[in-house]
């Protein structure tokens, strides 16, 4: 290996960018399916009404007509199975053509007071310092920990919104993507802020006891044809071609990279043995046996997958950082604490194991070769 350095150092370089293509956008990708698969659990086991025309990813409106809230509310509770209703306003900056940034951007949502355990759970303030908004004319908003860490938001902090003053009265103690870049107000100060007046863009349905989702949803939509109705096992449904998609492209850049180091490593360890004929011919010559030269051809190609795996990782971990950044806006320091959310440990593992694997792979050929050389001709030729 030392014999030809600079070689060496290339192939090594080779195999660390790699490396760094594949952990980078792969824990990217990784992360943009976690966000989306988390949407959904806000409203786990609920029912989703929307506009006719609405696009829904997961949990959420994107685009679509507005619901004129009253009457729609009134139609919905004079449906038998229907429990509760808890109309609701969404707010995202995300553009249809956007629809692929890996990661979310800031969000907000008009939620009414009397309902935000319903649709936050048990989702605990920072601290337990803080009050949720007190009333629905109140002007105070609930954050999430990521905004409130990027802009230096504390609580009793002053925020301009649309032109309005608005008092943070707490900050969430979460780690879901949604809720960490989200603002979350009274409803009726919402629709005041963007124009919603007497208007949603959905309303949540909580199914009565020994209704089904599903039979409830096909009801809703008979009995008010304006609507659909999203099940939860609908909602999901319609990200699947998302997910797989990104599961395609992550397993196929894998599948080029992965071979694109195989021929590389094997390429430079052929080189290599090949300049070393007379030395192995020579051990063989002593006595050495067949698997010693194979052992050494293998460790040397392994020597070269540690080196350059643990380079790529420490690049591509960064890499991975610094696209979460560029695609949602948000500083780059504040992904270093959710650094292995981002960057699991086991994907870290995966893909180094992977990344030797592929090294050990390469060297098998050469390594046969280096053991199939006929010592005679061999060193008839060198010396």
């Amino acid at each position: 290996m030392f014999r030809r350095k600079v070689r060496t150092a290339l192939c090594i370089i080779g195999i660390a960018l790699a490396t760094t293509f594949v952990v980078a956008v792969g824990a990217a990708t990784m992360r943009y399916a976690t966000v989306i698969k988390e949407m959904n659990l806000l409203f786990s086991g609920q029912i989703m009404v929307v506009s006719n025309d609405s696009i829904v990813i997961q949990a959420f409106p994107i685009y679509g007509s507005r619901l004129p809230q009253s009457h729609t509310e009134n139609l919905l509770q004079n449906i038998a199975g229907v429990e509760k209703t808890v109309p609701m306003v969404f707010i995202s900056p995300i553009a249809f053509q956007d629809l692929l940034n890996l990661m979310p951007v800031n969000f907000t949502m008009g939620i009414p007071v009397e309902h935000w355990q319903l649709i936050l759970g048990q989702t605990p303030l920072k601290g337990n310092v803080g009050h949720f908004p007190s009333s629905e004319t109140s002007n105070e908003v609930v954050i999430g920990p990521s905004l409130a860490d990027e802009h230096g938001w504390t609580i009793g902090t002053n925020i301009t919104v649309g032109g309005r003053k608005l008092e943070v009265t707490g900050i969430l103690d979460t780690k879901v993507a949604l809720l960490n870049r989200c603002v979350f107000m009274p409803l009726t100060i919402a629709q005041e802020l963007y124009n919603y007046r007497s208007s949603v863009n959905l309303i949540i349905v909580k199914p009565a006891q020994g209704y089904s989702q599903k039979n409830l949803a096909d009801i809703i939509e008979n009995q008010i044809p304006s609507v659909k109705a999203l099940t939860e096992e609908e909602r999901n449904d319609t990200v699947q071609p998302i997910l797989a998609q990104i599961e395609i492209w992550n397993i196929g850049i894998q599948t080029v990279v992965f071979l694109i180091s195989l021929i590389l490593v094997m390429t430079v360890t052929i080189m290599s043995v090949s300049e070393r004929r007379r030395d192995f011919a020579t051990l063989d010559a002593m006595g050495a046996p067949l698997s010693y030269v194979f052992r050494i051809v293998i460790q040397e190609t392994s020597l070269i997958g540690i080196l350059g795996g643990i380079l790529g990782i420490a690049l591509g971990s960064l890499g991975a950082l610094i696209l979460a950044s560029l695609y949602s806006n948000i500083p780059l320091a504040q992904f270093f604490p959710t650094f292995y959310e981002i960057i699991p440990p086991l994907y870290m593992l995966q893909t180094f194991t992977a990344v030797v694997a592929v090294c050990c792979i390469s060297g098998i050929i050469p390594a046969i070769n280096a053991t199939r050389m006929r010592i005679a001709e061999v060193l008839r030729a060198e010396y």
